[in-house]
């Protein structure tokens, strides 16, 4: 049997692994990024607190940086100095890897101006290797064998302080593009 499906034969939930960590201050943000220099491959995503209302609309409220084992969420509503975040979004040499990344670049852009350099959209990965499945969820199945839970999606990400599952959440989704990313490219040496 396959080691990553259960008893049921049900896809095992993907959780990310490693340590997360809360940036919610000006002066943590160079020292994140210093860290995450090391790692030529970013997995990258936002959240924004949902809208119920027609017209009603709010700016991201967290961004999520991860590695294989580092997490970043950075509480964007705490911080008020995104010169070094413009210049890690710039940086053409860092691959910053996730699905439907134009909406989030688009939406972080309202924050705070930056020349979107080194993204990468998974989507379009997923239309080169003939896959079924171009949302996160969908590729994390058909890729990885593993799914996504999708419950804190809709929670409340401008909560004083996030509640674990929304941490687990937010860093699970950043990665998970990552090691998708890896598998695609993987497959096709």
């Amino acid at each position: 049997m396959n080691d990553k499906f259960d008893q049921t034969n049900i896809y095992v939930k993907a959780q990310f692994p490693g340590e997360i960590i809360m940036i919610n201050h000006d002066y943590e943000i160079k020292q994140a990024l210093d860290f995450l220099r090391l790692d030529p491959l970013i997995g990258f995503d936002t959240e924004t607190k949902p809208s119920f209302r027609k017209g009603e609309v709010y700016q991201v409220s967290l961004l999520q940086l991860a590695t294989p084992d580092h997490a970043l969420l950075f509480r964007l509503h705490s911080l008020t100095d995104f010169s070094l975040l413009k210049e890690f979004f710039e940086d053409e040499s860092i691959k910053k890897i996730g699905v439907a990344i134009r909406d989030d670049i688009r939406a972080l852009q309202k924050t705070f101006p930056f020349e979107p350099r080194g993204f990468v959209e998974l989507s379009d990965m997923a239309k080169d290797h003939n896959l079924k499945n171009f949302g996160l969820k969908g590729m994390t199945e058909e890729v990885l064998n593993l799914t996504l839970s999708k419950r804190a999606k809709l929670s409340n990400w401008e909560l004083k302080d996030l509640k674990n599952d929304q941490k687990i959440y937010a860093a699970t989704d950043a990665w998970i593009g990552r090691e998708i990313y890896i598998a695609l490219n993987e497959s096709t040496k």
